[in-house]
């Protein structure tokens, strides 16, 4: 079965220039495991393939159950360089959440 990512974690975003920093939390500390083996940097990539043009690194944070998602080249330049209307990192927190991941 699949299931998005919005049922099972939230995430929160930021920006610094032209680089995305997207976490992604679970709900239950319990699905951290699940994450971990889901929601690989590829997969990321696959997903946000129109939005992020360089390459993405994923961390794990076990401490806290988190994942942190670095994303290179995915702000059209950046806030202050773009003309895009809204380049801001934390506009697209939710795009990551849309991925779907299979559940046993």
């Amino acid at each position: 079965m699949k299931k998005k990512l919005y049922d099972l974690a939230h995430s929160r975003a930021g920006d610094k220039g032209n680089t995305l920093i997207l976490s992604l939390i679970p709900y239950d500390e319990q699905d951290y495991n699940l994450l971990c083996e889901q929601v690989t940097a590829e997969k990321v990539k696959e997903h946000l393939k129109e939005i992020v043009e360089g390459h993405i690194i994923r961390y794990e944070v076990p401490n806290i159950a988190a994942l942190q998602f670095t994303c290179h080249q995915a702000l059209l330049g950046g806030v202050t360089t773009s003309l895009s209307i809204d380049t801001h990192g934390k506009s697209l927190s939710f795009a990551l959440l849309e991925m779907e991941i299979d559940i046993d």
